[in-house]
């Protein structure tokens, strides 16, 4: 699934075409997605001005003059490509319809933005603007890593006297908005932090310093256009290019990359999901 740098990513490549541009047709081609579409989206989505786009954790949020926000979310295999764009960012020509294209913008200037979701995992909504952050999908997540608010201070408080292994805790959108496994698995390697380690047998400092790790990464990402594993491609098709230079995550098996540690990378299920970690550096 899309963490935070792929979407935001997507965000910053369609927001040129889609920013201050009316919508001049919505083509919804399907019901729903992972659920049922709103009411009217088609009218509610047509003749509308985009105001501007931001990101929520893992979600984009497209502002109509309406009064009215679009929500999208990438699920597991979503992408959002763009064509036609007249002032030449994107120089692809409009492609034909392909069959998992199930939402289509078409915007005045002549850019179309296209959703196409395989597996159909992927989410859209229509919420009332000033009351957007009290969505359900929304109301309780926790302050955005690359915010002013996620500071050593607050993550400090927010994870004493936890029990739960630090990668569990950093997963967990209501303490730290977007981490996904991913730059967890690469946060905690710099960091030198075993992911199984208990949240409370972490001294004060080696978890102050997982902070501007974890910006230093996202960070990192978001220069590199994202993580490219399988279905995920920025706004103008092309792949995200982080992937290549991941120290641990899908690495089981290989030498770790510090260059004063010999140790193996490891692998270990952890809620479901792959950590991956070398054997040596982290303790």
């Amino acid at each position: 699934m899309p963490e935070l740098p792929e979407v935001e990513t997507v965000m910053r490549g369609i927001s040129p075409v889609m920013e201050g541009v009316k919508i001049s047709r919505a083509a919804i081609n399907r019901p729903d997605l992972r659920w049922p579409f709103p009411q009217n989206m088609k009218v509610r989505l047509e003749g509308k001005c985009v105001i501007r786009l931001r990101r929520r954790s893992k979600y984009i949020l497209v502002d109509l003059d309406s009064g009215e926000t679009l929500l999208i979310h990438l699920g597991m295999s979503g992408r959002i490509l763009v064509s036609g764009d007249p002032l030449g960012r994107f120089v692809h020509d409009h492609p034909a319809l392909e069959k998992h294209d199930h939402v289509v913008l078409d915007m005045v200037s002549g850019a179309r933005i296209t959703f196409n979701d395989p597996r159909r995992f992927g989410a859209m909504d229509l919420l009332t603007t000033v009351t957007a952050n009290d969505h359900p999908l929304l109301r309780d997540i926790g302050p955005e890593p690359l915010g002013n608010q996620f500071d050593e201070d607050y993550l400090v408080s927010r994870l004493n006297g936890r029990s739960t292994p630090i990668k569990s805790a950093l997963l967990d959108q209501k303490i730290v908005a977007g981490l996904g496994n991913i730059y967890v698995c690469e946060a905690l390697f710099r960091a030198g932090i075993h992911p199984k380690r208990s949240v409370k047998n972490l001294s004060r400092a080696r978890i102050s310093t997982l902070v501007p790790i974890i910006r230093q990464v996202l960070g990192e990402a978001i220069e590199a256009g994202g993580s490219s594993l399988k279905d995920f491609r920025q706004a103008d098709g092309e792949l995200g290019y982080f992937q290549h230079t991941f120290d641990v995550y899908g690495r089981e098996g290989e030498v770790c990359r510090r260059t004063d540690c010999d140790g193996e990378i490891g692998r270990i299920v952890q809620s479901g999901r792959s950590s991956f970690y070398c054997r040596q550096c982290q303790r």
